[in-house]
């Protein structure tokens, strides 16, 4: 799967987690707390729909040790090889 096309199926899991807030805006140096405003239960939810969405666990990581989308695209790339 292409980063362009993790990072649309990725705008899909925010807008259902957390609205449509910041999704027009969102790229891939976007930040996940100060920018699209996830708190820890936003965090939590983001965490299950991407494992559900991605086939990819968050095992030795949560979302918390991500900072931007990038940085949760890079992850799921490395899960998906």
């Amino acid at each position: 799967m292409s980063r362009e096309v993790i990072f649309e199926k990725l705008k899909e899991v925010f807008a259902m987690v957390n609205g449509e807030d910041g999704l027009d805006t969102m790229t891939e140096s976007t930040k996940l707390v100060e920018e699209l405003g996830l708190n820890s239960i936003g965090m939590l939810y983001m965490i299950i729909a991407i494992e559900e969405n991605f086939s990819v666990r968050f095992e030795s990581v949560g979302m918390n040790d991500f900072e931007t989308v990038g940085g949760v695209i890079d992850y799921i790339e490395g899960q998906s090889k």
